[in-house]
């Protein structure tokens, strides 16, 4: 109970900032005034901006549990999204039990309104998931259970290839998610982009390209949606580059593990996200009730 007040309180101190001193708010880490948000705003399910860079009117949550899925981590509340994502996940799950799978464990989605969130450079949107590569063995967990479980990790010590974990049934669950047209791309460790080149036929090769390695992902994959169609406040990201990207993948198990130059400048790190560099609808989104 005193954790619904502390909530409440520090939700209602959120908005006097918003409506009293919009400067003093857009002056603040956004990651900071999304995360205090605890449930959707109030309007129609929309996603606006970049999926690195905007937020989430309206959104919808993903079920706790359904037939073929379960939503992990639930202490976090990031399993909101756009309408179409909830629909992806949902159909995606059933299309895990064709590979063998029970279902889905799904991770990561959005906050309720979107936004920069903790751990996360992107899911801003409603429109990025993270499924687990842990083939659920019950559909059946509990709230602690779900937080305490750990997913399965598929790639080797050395990082270069996959281990024993991976199975076909993994490559045909993210083939299953590559070939939908509402699929961006995916991203996943880059060992798992190597071995599914080696395996894919050749002649059907192009869903591959969607397939696209980056560091970390041994133990989920991150799917990312292409916007809605008639959604013109949301910002489509680039389209993968053309072909299956199957070369472009050796670099990551070869010369991005090799040392560092001692000499190449250090990057600086990006400061974080405040609410005026979001679109300007954000404001509205955080603040309405």
């Amino acid at each position: 109970m005193i954790r619904h007040w502390c909530a409440a309180i520090t939700a209602l101190i959120a908005s006097v900032i918003l409506a009293i001193s919009p400067s003093a708010a857009d002056a603040q880490d956004a990651k900071a005034l999304f995360s205090r948000k605890s449930t959707p705003s109030p309007h129609d399910p929309y996603s606006i901006g970049r999926h690195a860079q905007g937020c989430l009117a309206g959104a919808v949550a993903l079920p706790e549990s359904g037939p073929t899925w379960q939503a992990m981590r639930l202490s976090r509340n990031h399993y909101w999204g756009n309408p179409e994502m909830i629909r992806f996940v949902e159909e995606l799950s059933r299309a895990a039990t064709k590979v063998g799978w029970n279902g889905l464990y799904v991770g990561d989605l959005s906050q309720p309104r979107g936004g920069p969130v903790q751990g996360h450079a992107s899911h801003q949107i409603g429109l990025d998931a993270d499924i687990w590569l842990l083939p659920p063995g019950r559909l059946n967990l509990t709230p602690a259970e779900r937080d305490s479980i750990s997913s399965l990790n598929v790639r080797s010590s050395d990082q270069r290839s996959v281990n024993g974990n991976w199975t076909r049934a993994h490559a045909r669950l993210l083939e299953a998610a590559a070939r939908d047209p509402r699929v961006n791309r995916i991203f996943i460790t880059p060992p798992v982009k190597l071995k599914m080149c080696a395996d894919a036929p050749a002649g059907d090769r192009a869903w591959l390209g969607k397939i696209r390695p980056w560091w970390g992902h041994n133990t989920h994959f991150h799917v990312r949606l292409n916007c809605p169609k008639g959604a013109k406040g949301c910002v489509n990201p680039d389209p993968v580059p053309p072909g299956d990207g199957c070369a472009d993948a050796v670099w990551w198990v070869t010369d991005a593990l090799g040392p560092p130059d001692p000499k190449a400048p250090k990057p600086k790190p990006k400061p974080p996200l405040r609410l005026s560099d979001l679109p300007p609808q954000c404001a509205q989104v955080l603040s309405d009730e």
